[in-house]
């Protein structure tokens, strides 16, 4: 083998494959590559390695024995092709070695496509992706979901999820821990796989799940926390949650047995994805391999950071767009997953978004998209040109989340100590009414009085992702406790309160993981780095909340057996969800459930944040309660009155059959 990479180099370099870059007036003028990204594809005869980048005047390709360490067993020089792209082939078996290439002087990378890495992801792994699928997986089909409209997301982090000793589960804080069937938890209540089946939710939500930076995996042993929003290597799953992130077909193979797990159970797979930005700059594998590239900078030369981060990748440049639209769909094929969460999607283009759901498209419409539709600071390019939320009426099968209704319910992101609908603060009202209809155009709702949006900002209720609290912020129960003077029973009731919103919006639900057993983070707002002690679940809270527990479970049932509250079309939404009358502190409203195909006729939604009961006047007919005091599914009690009472702090949820 040495011999014959030896007569490959000698042979690359005599044909003169280096020389002098051509010219480019800016970084503007490079040439895209065309076909795939590939970086390395494997063969027991042959492996083929190629690297984009156009202005190179040397590209060296350097193998090694091991991932991280020792000296390299031979280099070769690659040559010049077309396209900016640089190939070298070197015949024999090198499944099992590791690989660098070399740009002009600047550090080794395993160049931006890397589909396997050693430890730490210094080096990229020649592996044969085969050798990778677990048993069974290419039989592995995504569960059925007829659209968006179905979708009820659950985030989740696998550490958070898992590390806790109630958990009852044996691979903490690793993919496996997903994969675990029957696990139980010391109180006796399922957790792990078991867990989110009972609940009912249609996805997971992961958190970054790629190779990531703020991780030693040479030692895990520290139990070191991250999210995972320091991209490295966008293309490989990150070895902190592998058994053994030394092997580079462990990691491979171990995410791919969780999703596959995921689907047997129903259950389908949406990843959080960070291409807004990368761990750093000077060290990524955008620089070393097209410096200047891959980058905005402002006019002095610094980096641009609408991430807040330190820097943000240029989407709108040719190889930028490129390289997202393959890396989503390498995830799609490669490992089956099942939808995308595009952390600062303000930072993109609105045309990037639009080739990555077209490509989403073709290979099954029902897969999501959606992300934060906002930037941590101003990006580089004019607002009307980017993914923004107000720019979401124009991404056609893109998402945002509704800041608009989460803050009107528990209060502006900017102070966690202020409350709002849920402490019982009035006007806010109009603002989740906005978020009810999934932040249309409606004719029930006052623009002028949401609190953020003076216009509708989706398409269709499908583009709004409803929910009240996520990863990166105070879990609901913390904010309702740093908000509020709660009274004895309040938490419980303010909890189910504000999840009846979300789980009967039109848009698509998202709940954060530990919410449907009043998980906190002790007050912390951002946990990303924080100790076990913070972020894990404590899976004992499940027995002691039960019936906070049953109710999430009962909502979602609800939800999943009335298309009332799932129309997925604005022209429904609008003829068919009627706002009532209602004091202040009230919001109701009413659905034509007959008309969407619903066995109910007609459905009425009342959520009360007041103190004390309300009455609410109702329409025409004879009501049965399905949910109510807390109680979901509710007794299937008889309600003749033209006016309803609703108890404090509580949703009442009726129905008509006649």
């Amino acid at each position: 083998m040495k011999k014959q990479i030896l007569a490959l180099s000698l042979v690359c370099t005599l044909a003169g494959c280096g020389g002098k870059a051509p010219v480019y007036e800016s970084v503007d003028d490079y040439p895209v590559r065309r076909g795939a990204l590939d970086e390395m594809v494997y063969s027991p005869e042959k492996t083929t390695f190629s690297l984009w980048s156009p202005a190179a005047d040397s590209v060296r390709l350097r193998l090694y024995a091991e991932g991280l360490g020792g000296e390299a067993l031979e280099e070769a020089a690659m040559r010049r092709g077309k396209d900016g792209t640089w190939t070298c082939c070197v015949r024999g078996d090198l499944q099992g070695k590791f690989y660098t290439f070399q740009v002009n002087d600047m550090e080794e990378t395993p160049g931006i496509f890397a589909k396997a890495v050693g430890v730490n992801g210094r080096r990229g792994a020649v592996v044969d992706l085969r050798c990778t699928d677990p048993e069974g997986w290419a039989e592995d089909v995504r569960p059925a979901l007829a659209g968006a409209k179905d979708a009820i997301v659950y985030e989740m982090h696998y550490r958070d999820y898992s590390i806790h000793p109630t958990s009852g589960v044996a691979h903490k804080g690793k993919f496996l821990a997903l994969k675990e069937p029957n696990t139980t938890a010391e109180s006796g209540s399922a957790t792990g796989i078991d867990h989110l089946k009972e609940l009912g939710i249609t996805h997971v939500q992961i958190l970054p799940s790629y190779d990531y930076g703020s991780i030693d995996e040479t030692r895990l042993e520290d139990n070191k926390y991250n999210w995972g929003y320091d991209p490295v290597n966008y293309n490989v799953p990150e070895g902190g949650y592998s058994t053994d992130p030394y092997e580079p077909t462990c990691r491979i193979r171990e995410m791919k047995e969780m999703i596959q797990a995921l689907h047997k159970a129903g259950i389908r797979v949406v990843m959080d994805v960070v291409y807004n930005h990368t761990f750093d700059v000077a060290h990524s594998n955008f620089h070393n391999t097209c410096p200047g590239y891959f980058y905005r900078y402002n006019a002095d030369g610094s980096l641009g950071n609408a991430s807040g981060c330190g820097n943000e990748t240029a989407s709108e440049r040719p190889m930028m767009r490129k390289f997202i639209v393959e890396s989503c769909r390498y995830w799609l094929t490669e490992y089956h997953i099942d939808g995308f969460r595009f952390d600062l999607m303000g930072i993109h283009d609105i045309e990037t978004m639009r080739e990555v759901r077209a490509m989403m498209d073709e290979i099954d419409p029902s897969l999501l998209l959606y992300g934060e539709g906002w930037a941590a600071g101003t990006p580089l390019l004019p607002q009307e040109e980017l993914a923004m939320k107000a720019n979401i009426l124009h991404i056609e099968g893109v998402g945002a989340f509704c800041d608009d209704m989460r803050d009107a319910l528990r209060g502006p992101f900017s102070d966690d100590h202020k409350g709002a609908f849920l402490a019982g603060e009035k006007g806010h009202e109009e603002s989740i009414k906005f978020g009810i209809a999934g932040c249309i155009e409606h004719p029930d709702v006052d623009m002028s009085r949401v609190n953020y949006s003076k216009a509708a900002w989706a398409a269709e209720p499908t583009q709004c992702i409803s929910y009240v609290s996520c990863h990166d912020d105070m879990m609901l129960t913390d904010r309702l406790k740093a908000s509020i003077s709660l009274k004895k029973g309040e938490l419980e009731r303010l909890d189910k309160l504000a999840q009846t919103a979300v789980l009967t919006s039109q848009g698509i639900p998202f709940l954060w993981n530990g919410e449907e057993i009043l998980r906190d983070k002790k007050g912390v707002h951002n946990s990303y780095c924080s100790p076990d002690s913070i972020n894990a679940i404590d899976w004992s809270l499940k027995a002691q909340h039960e019936d906070v527990f049953r109710y999430y479970q009962g909502l979602i049932a609800l939800r999943k057996a009335h298309p009332a509250f799932r129309m997925g079309d604005a022209e429904l939404v609008r003829k068919h969800l009627h706002f009532l009358d209602a004091p202040e502190g009230v919001v109701a409203y009413a659905l034509d459930g007959e008309a969407v195909g619903d066995e109910w006729k007609t459905i009425v939604v009342v959520l009360n944040a007041n103190r004390e009961d309300v009455a609410v006047n109702l329409p025409a007919g004879a009501y049965r309660l399905a949910c109510g005091d807390g109680e979901c599914p509710y007794s299937d009690m008889r309600v003749d009155e033209k006016i309803t009472h609703v108890g404090a702090q509580s949703a009442l949820i009726l129905y008509s059959m006649d």
